[in-house]
């Protein structure tokens, strides 16, 4: 009862530094209950929440998007612990099954984020020189995410060996194929029309959402290449802060990430908020590691551009 009651408590990132095949039982346990709920719902005759294709279904976008854009802001606090500890992994749990990644992969990516934050080697999502365009940003972003699990599963478990490489190939299809059913359980839980009138096009717009806050959040009009955590609070972002928990103030996230509305800073530890272009020299410096940041932004330059 108390490795179930750890299970349901500890965070994912926890689990993965402990088990090497954290993974395998995590995505296989979601797999096997996405089996099981197609299985029933099927068995028990269930035709989703509308069987007819009606523009009027189309009515719900906005809102179905808004919520969908809310399970990301809500799994982002879930993971830096910002619900109730006995909630908290349940909360993330749920959006997980939402937005579509789980929360298992969500939360020791965004851990990786914050730990080596704009790093063009080890962040996930680091806006780079001479790729700061959201359409760059976005696709390098969506296929570098994969790449630093399986790195982070070898800088803790022994490097890039060939069984290491292996064992990450059969993690990746074993991931990729609960997405699929995880997929295929939606679409039978809420029917073909409400599936692909709003769920498709609320996740997509989700996940362009959520690549877009991830770059308009770290300076990437910087004329230095001085890519950070910053605060955005006007037009549209000054919108998103009231309606998605103070998201866009992301430079405080990054100073105080305890905070579930980074909005609600203290004004004396807040940092200020700026507008596209302008200078972040005010703004503080960020740890480095050996290279110098912009040295290693420019030899990620050189070698994309060979």
């Amino acid at each position: 009862m108390s490795s179930l009651v750890a299970s349901l408590s500890l965070q994912p990132y926890t689990q993965f530094r402990r088990s090497k095949h954290f993974y395998l039982w995590y995505d296989g346990f979601f797999a096997a209950l996405c089996v099981v709920a197609i299985a029933a719902l099927r068995r028990n005759g269930w035709q989703g929440l509308a069987t007819e294709w009606s523009p009027k279904l189309l009515l719900w976008l906005p809102l179905v998007c808004h919520l969908q854009i809310l399970c990301s802001v809500w799994i982002h606090n879930c993971t830096h612990g910002n619900f109730p500890r006995a909630v908290n992994r349940l909360v993330g749990e749920v959006c997980g099954l939402v937005v579509m990644t789980r929360y298992a992969s969500w939360e020791i990516i965004h851990q990786r984020h914050h730990k080596y934050s704009d790093d063009p080697e080890l962040d996930p999502h680091p806006v780079l020189a001479g790729f700061t365009g959201y359409w760059r940003f976005t696709l390098r972003g969506l296929v570098a995410v994969e790449q630093q699990l399986q790195q982070m599963y070898f800088e803790m478990y022994g490097g890039r060996t060939q069984e290491n490489v292996a064992y990450q190939r059969y993690r990746a299809v074993l991931s990729f194929g609960t997405m699929v059913l995880l997929a295929a359980t939606w679409y039978f839980l809420l029917g073909a029309p409400v599936f692909v009138m709003l769920f498709l096009p609320a996740t997509l717009i989700g996940v362009l959402h959520l690549m877009h806050f991830n770059w308009s959040t770290h300076n990437p009009w910087s004329a230095t290449n001085d890519f950070r955590p910053v605060n955005l609070d006007h037009g549209l972002y000054w919108v998103g802060n009231r309606i998605w928990h103070g998201i866009y103030y992301h430079g405080n996230h990054h100073q105080k990430s305890g905070l579930f509305n980074p909005r609600t800073m203290d004004p004396s530890r807040a940092l200020p908020v700026l507008r596209p272009g302008d200078a972040t020299d005010h703004y503080p410096r960020k740890k480095t590691k050996g290279r110098s940041l912009q040295e290693r932004h420019a030899d990620t330059t050189e070698d994309e551009a060979a």
